[in-house]
C-alpha cells in the first residue's frame, strides 16, 4: 500500500507544503490527490516568493495584466498572480471537501506578514482576501503572535476557516486553542468551520541542537538530546490536544457538530542531513492530525516511509524525561521557541518583500523600463 494513503489509514490527513502554477497546468496536483491521498495544500509568503520570483511561470499572466494597465500596483500584481493559484489548487481540492463534508480539502493563504503585530489589520485583511479568493475551502493563515490571538478568535467567531502558523511552544498552542474555543462560542454556526494549529518542528530541533552542541563537550548528557526535542515537543502539545479536544469543556461545542482544531505538523523536512528524511513524519502520526510535506518529504514517505500506528501517543513519559533533562541542562526551551516565532515572522516578511522587488523588476523589464533576463 502507499505509505502516503497509510497515513490517511491512521487518521492523519497529509497536506502538500508547496503552490506553483505548473502544479496545474501539468495536472500534478490533481494526481496527488487521486493518486496519493492528498488532502489539502499549504502556502506562505516564502513559498510564493520562490514560485513567482524563481520561476517564468507566471510570466504570461504577467504581461497580460500589463497590457491592460502598465502601471498596476505591485503588490496588487501579486495578489492576482497568488489568488488565481488559490482559486486553482481549490478547485482541484473541492471534491475532496464535498466528499469529507468540509473536514478536509483546504488550500492555505496567508495574510500579509506585515501585519503580525496588527489585531485589526489582520482580521480586516483575511475577510478581505477570503472575499477575494471566494471559495469555501480556503483557510486564511494568521500568525500566532500575541496580537494574532484575538485576530482568530474575532475571524473563527465570523465563521472564516483559519490556519494558525508560526507555533513553537505549549503557550503557543494553548493560546490558539483557547482562541478558537472562545470564537466557536461565539458563532452563529460553529458547525460549520474548519481551523489547523500549525505546529513547527524542525526549527526546533535546529535552534535546539545548536545550543546543546555548546555543551556537548563537556556533557556527554547532551549529545543524547541531538535530534530529539522537536519530537518530544509535539508530543506533548498532541497530549495537550486530546485533553482540550476530547475534555469535559469542549462536550457542549461538540454537541452543536463542531469540529475539533486539528494539530498541523509544519516544518517537517528534515533540515540536518545526519537524521532521516522522513524523521518528522513517521515520529508524528496520530488520528486527527494533518502534516503539511513538502514535494521532498513527501516523495521520500512515498518510497521508503513506514507508518507504523499512531507514533504521536508513543513514549510520552520518555518526551516528558527528555524536555525535563533539556532544562536541567540550563537550555531555556520557551526562549528559543518565542525567538523562532519572531524570526519567522521576520523571514516571512522579508520573502514577501523580495517577492515585491523580484516583481517590481519583471514589471520594468515588461513594459520597456529594463532588459529581463531569462530564467
Amino acid at each position: 500500500m502507499n505509505p502516503l494513503k497509510e497515513l490517511l489509514a491512521q487518521g492523519q490527513s497529509v497536506w502538500l507544503d508547496y503552490i506553483r502554477r505548473d502544479l496545474f497546468r501539468t495536472g500534478e496536483l490533481k494526481r496527488l490527490v487521486e493518486e496519493d491521498g492528498i488532502r489539502g495544500v499549504t502556502s506562505n509568503p516564502t513559498i510564493f516568493e520562490k514560485a513567482i520570483a524563481g520561476s517564468t511561470d507566471y510570466d504570461d499572466t504577467l504581461r497580460a495584466l500589463l497590457a491592460k494597465d502598465p502601471k498596476t500596483d505591485v503588490r496588487n500584481l501579486y495578489e492576482r498572480l497568488a489568488i488565481e493559484d488559490i482559486q486553482m489548487a481549490a478547485d482541484v481540492l473541492r471534491a475532496v471537501y464535498d466528499e469529507t463534508g468540509g473536514a478536509d480539502g483546504y488550500v492555505s493563504f496567508e495574510v500579509s506578514p506585515h501585519l503580525a503585530h496588527d489585531t485589526q489589520g489582520t482580521i480586516k485583511e483575511a475577510k478581505r482576501l477570503r472575499a477575494a479568493v471566494a471559495r469555501p475551502n480556503v483557510m486564511i493563515k494568521v500568525p500566532a503572535t500575541p496580537e494574532g490571538v484575538p485576530a482568530i478568535e474575532e475571524l473563527i467567531a465570523e465563521g472564516l476557516n483559519v490556519n494558525i502558523t508560526l507555533m513553537f511552544s505549549m503557550s503557543h498552542y494553548d493560546a490558539v486553542a483557547r482562541a478558537y474555543i472562545r470564537g466557536l462560542g461565539r458563532c452563529a454556526d460553529p458547525s460549520k468551520v474548519a481551523s489547523v494549529a500549525s505546529f513547527f518542528v524542525s526549527r526546533v530541533d535546529t535552534m535546539v541542537d545548536r545550543a546543546l552542541e555548546t555543551l556537548a563537550t563537556a556533557q556527554a548528557q547532551a549529545k543524547t538530546l541531538l535530534g530529539k526535542i522537536a519530537i518530544a515537543n509535539s508530543k506533548m502539545v498532541y497530549h495537550r490536544f486530546l485533553q482540550i479536544f476530547h475534555g469535559e469543556g469542549f462536550v457542549a461545542l461538540r454537541q452543536r457538530g463542531t469540529r475539533v482544531q486539528r494539530p498541523l505538523w509544519a516544518s517537517t523536512g528534515t533540515k540536518n542531513p545526519a537524521y532521516s528524511d522522513v524523521l518528522y513524519v513517521e515520529n508524528l502520526i496520530g488520528a486527527e492530525t494533518v502534516n503539511t510535506l513538502p514535494p521532498e518529504t513527501l516523495n521520500a514517505f512515498k518510497d521508503h516511509g513506514q507508518a507504523a500506528g499512531e507514533t504521536v501517543r508513543d513514549s510520552l513519559d520518555d518526551a516528558a524525561a527528555a524536555l525535563g533533562r533539556l532544562k536541567a541542562l540550563g537550555i531555556n526551551l520557551d526562549t528559543i521557541t518565542e525567538k523562532l516565532q519572531q524570526d519567522g515572522v521576520t523571514a516571512f516578511a522579508t520573502s514577501f518583500d523580495q517577492l515585491l522587488g523580484a516583481l517590481e523588476k519583471k514589471r520594468n523589464a515588461m513594459i520597456g523600463a529594463e532588459p529581463i533576463k531569462k530564467e
